[in-house]
């Protein structure tokens, strides 16, 4: 009786969170099919643990989401080590035709790029707003783990993005600084 009852008070929490998560499972994946699955694997696997989990369950959905998410980069990763022979050159990038292309789209586009450990951080950090340690402990790893992982997938999405780096923009800056005064 008690379990149903637990499974009862799962409908108000996805009620309140389930937008939020699907956004975080949407920047994981990359599209929004691949998010809707990705939150439907991770609820199937909280349903299977639902009464021995106490407490908060988002903690346990959002780092199962982390978790299948890295689990899929992996995958994918060895797919397409072993059809790179298959498309030696062809890989083109279709623009997308229309105008309404934002900030998000160039943003995940960005994030996808990213290696998994370095995504799962930034939007961790910055999309889902988690705290350096909430970060570490969702993640399953030390908040000097976060630190790096976060300093270093910064700098690689100003890289990707063309934006300069920081200590580029010092550089910059010092080197024009010599140039007017010659």
């Amino acid at each position: 009786m008690g379990a149903d009852r637990d499974v009862a008070d799962l409908e108000p929490f996805l009620a309140e969170r389930g937008v939020n998560l699907l956004r975080t499972a949407v920047l994981l994946s990359g599209s929004k099919e691949a998010g809707e699955d990705l939150l439907q694997t991770a609820l199937e696997r909280l349903l299977k643990r639902w009464p021995t989990i106490e407490g908060d369950p988002e903690g346990y959905l959002r780092r199962t989401l982390y978790h299948l998410a890295a689990d899929r980069w992996r995958q994918q990763a060895a797919v397409r080590r072993q059809l790179r022979l298959l498309r030696a050159g062809a890989s083109t990038v279709v623009a997308d035709p229309t105008a309404d292309v934002d900030a998000r789209d160039s943003l995940v586009r960005l994030l996808v790029q990213l290696p998994p450990r370095q995504r799962a951080v930034i939007v961790a950090r910055y999309w889902d707003q988690l705290s350096e340690a909430e970060s570490a402990q969702v993640l399953g790893c030390s908040i000097g783990t976060v630190k790096s992982a976060t300093a270093r997938g910064l700098s690689r999405l100003r890289e990707l993005s063309g934006l300069p780096d920081r200590g580029q923009e010092d550089a910059v800056k010092r080197e024009s600084a010599w140039e007017q005064m010659a």
